[in-house]
């Protein structure tokens, strides 16, 4: 089995794996995965925001917010589940056209 096949073989398993941030917090009350703090959690958890973390934050917002689509937030578990492995779909499918588009103006002729 070529190389590029036991990848893409990996990312698959990955991939059904990623509800695993889900699902692991919720059974052990962990709360949000570490480092995936919001501004507001981020001020509950360490008392204050520094401001340039405040002004950074209103910079960039995720496309698909905590791996959920909109109106998804207070689905059950198996829904969130499917969001999540929609979530890393996507964010795959761009990374590899990303890529592609970057080869395709980086490769020499």
């Amino acid at each position: 089995m070529k190389i590029i096949s036991k990848l893409w073989i990996l990312i698959g398993v990955l991939i059904v794996l990623s509800p695993l941030g889900l699902l692991l917090p919720e059974h052990f009350k962990a709360g949000s995965a570490w480092g995936e703090w919001g501004a507001d959690e981020m001020r509950q958890l360490a008392g204050y925001l520094p401001k340039g973390l405040e002004r950074l934050s209103k910079l960039w917002s995720a496309p698909i917010p905590d791996y959920a689509f909109k109106g998804w937030e207070d689905k059950p578990l198996p829904a969130l589940s499917l969001a999540y492995v929609f979530s890393a779909v996507i964010g795959i499918l761009v990374c590899v056209v990303v890529v592609f588009i970057l080869g395709k103006f980086l490769k020499k002729k």
